[in-house]
């Protein structure tokens, strides 16, 4: 399925979400700060949302973000997940998630995050409900923390750990891909 289809799909999850928690477009808006025309374009799949809009978007319709991942080809093992089984999901801004857990409703859940040249999570702070941290497995990750104006720049083998509500935003502001194995609990 290519990313046009992810995006039309990934629009018809928060449209139906939204509606199955009795909320208009424009009460949704409210709650992450947003116009109802951006709310209307992601819905209608005009746009895709940054990491940090998706992030507000779940915690708004009271859902993880992994809710909204398009889902892979049927899984041999219910435990185990190869990399054709696994669901993607295709952020504005570059990001690329990939969930390598098996489960979304377990204890926690891993994800392997692509950020391309110049991508990032968007110019806002995320707030996360989960507690989460992550692994970087190539290239180069900034994170700015709360309030800092520097961000903390992280290369391969580097790790973080954050907890639940943290301020925080991340990119890629190198001329290479970034991979980074995230795990949210």
């Amino acid at each position: 399925m290519d990313q046009l289809n992810k995006t039309e799909e990934l629009a018809k999850l928060i449209r139906d979400l939204r509606k199955h928690k009795n909320l208009t477009i424009g009460q949704l808006a409210a709650k992450i700060n947003r116009s109802l025309g951006f709310v209307s374009q992601i819905e209608r799949g005009l746009s895709r949302p940054t990491v940090a809009d998706l992030t507000a978007i779940s915690e708004a319709l009271g859902v993880p973000t992994t809710y909204f991942y398009s889902p892979g080809k049927p899984r041999e093992l219910s435990w185990v997940t190869r990399p054709d089984e696994r669901r993607t999901l295709y952020y504005a801004d570059g990001v690329t998630d990939v969930l390598v857990s098996p489960s979304i409703s377990a204890g926690f859940s891993m994800l392997e995050s692509f950020l391309q040249p110049g991508a990032s999570s968007g110019a806002e702070h995320l707030d996360d409900s989960s507690e989460q941290g992550g692994f970087v497995l190539e290239g180069e990750l900034s994170i700015w923390h709360n309030d800092s104006a520097q961000p903390v720049i992280l290369k391969p083998g580097d790790s973080f750990q954050l907890p639940a509500h943290s301020r925080f935003r991340y990119a890629n502001q190198t001329d290479s891909v970034t991979r980074v194995l995230w795990v949210f609990r």
